[in-house]
């Protein structure tokens, strides 16, 4: 797997805003990555350095239209990433 198709989006809700003051970013990553890649990735991408990587294997969630019909959004993998302190990814600033 390539570098660039590790990272999928940032997850930007309340509790990711608290955790980046603390220097701990969340991304959306690919299914198939490991704590490995997804540093090689942040590092890359960000020039930063990562201390720690932890990643959250996220449940499908199922929904309703109507009385039967059932859909079931797609399982999906999550990364919390610690930085060095004194770091920081400017692309969550502002946001």
């Amino acid at each position: 797997m390539h570098l660039y198709e590790v990272l999928r989006r940032p997850v930007i809700t309340e509790k990711s805003s608290a955790l980046a003051e603390k220097g701990k970013y969340v991304f959306e990553v690919d299914r198939r990555a490991n704590k490995a890649l997804v540093k090689a990735a942040v590092e890359k991408a960000f020039n930063v350095t990562v201390v720690d990587v932890n990643i959250v294997s996220m449940k499908p969630k199922r929904s309703r239209y109507g009385r039967r019909v059932v859909v079931k959004q797609p399982a999906w993998k999550k990364a919390i990433v610690t930085l060095t302190p004194g770091q920081r990814i400017e692309f969550f600033e502002g946001v």
